[in-house]
């Protein structure tokens, strides 16, 4: 299908006053080797995020962990000062110990949240941060309502405008909505991983937006499960003129009508091809079939 929308992106609203397009963008990728360091060709990258803003994307994903920290700051030098309507997200909670990924952690220290979105806030150039995750609820060195608390406090001071929730259980979304509204969630979940649709459904009922990550994956399934995904949905790609990829990013946008996935790519055709997918409109046996291609 073209590369370009023929009609305009379709809206969802985070919070009920920020409305932006269903396509977003995730900048993990513009990071180096296992999301350590700078990415190898910065202007690429650069104008890789401000080709993204000229054809519409209106709501950009990071995280203070992305680099750690080279990717506030490449979002920053790219696109500061902010154009109206452009929204961009956040996330603390995390450290690395190194380049190794498996040096991951979570923390929840309230003070060491606090700093985080502080930090992430100047980084980014801006006084208050449109949307900030949690972006664990695995944390251990403090209760998880605490650190739900934290970023409550956070947004009273008008550090964020946003709270939302990263990586946690349907039982944490509960817990954390009766002390913040909660605007978003997010969670991998793609047509081979289903097992945050409970949490998905949770999301709606609470009034938050649900942003799917690695949404174009096909290879968690492993080899041979992703062969038999991938060739079930080729034809119904084909009807549409379509690719695998935008087929399975329209089955998400119709999948959950409060779903707002964020598609990372290092490459201005791929940018252009999910973007196109926001176009495509699958019909209800076609979304179905999808949708039973895996159980959830």
């Amino acid at each position: 299908m073209s590369a370009s929308n023929s009609r305009p992106m379709p809206k969802v609203s985070i919070g009920r006053d920020l409305t932006v397009g269903r396509v977003g963008f995730g900048a993990m990728q513009l990071t180096g080797p296992q999301v350590w360091g700078e990415f190898p060709d910065r202007e690429a990258a650069i104008a890789l995020l401000r080709g993204a803003v000229e054809r519409g994307v209106t709501f950009i994903d990071t995280a203070d962990v992305y680099g750690p920290h080279s990717n506030e700051q490449l979002i920053r030098d790219a696109l500061h000062p902010y154009s109206d309507g452009l929204v961009i997200a956040s996330k603390g909670g995390f450290v690395r110990g190194g380049f190794d990924y498996s040096t991951l952690d979570a923390v929840g220290n309230v003070n060491y949240l606090r700093q985080c979105a502080h930090m992430s806030a100047r980084r980014l150039g801006v006084e208050q941060i449109d949307l900030y995750y949690l972006h664990s609820g695995r944390a251990t060195d403090a209760p998880f309502e605490d650190q739900v608390g934290a970023l409550a406090e956070l947004r009273k001071q008008g550090v964020i405008k946003h709270v939302g929730l990263s990586n946690v259980t349907v039982e944490q979304l509960h817990l954390a909505s009766a002390i913040v509204d909660i605007a978003a969630v997010t969670a991998v979940y793609n047509v081979a991983v289903r097992t945050e649709s409970a949490l998905a459904a949770a999301a709606e009922a609470h009034g938050a937006v649900f942003s799917p990550w690695h949404p174009l994956t096909i290879s968690d399934a492993g080899p041979r499960e992703a062969a038999r995904i991938e060739a079930a949905i080729t034809p119904i790609a084909t009807v549409h003129h379509a690719t695998v990829r935008q087929t399975v990013l329209a089955w998400q946008l119709q999948r959950f009508a409060h779903s707002l996935p964020i598609p990372g790519t290092a490459s201005v055709s791929h940018l252009e091809e999910n973007l196109a997918a926001a176009d495509l409109e699958l019909t209800h046996e076609e979304v179905a079939a999808i949708t039973s291609l895996v159980s959830e």
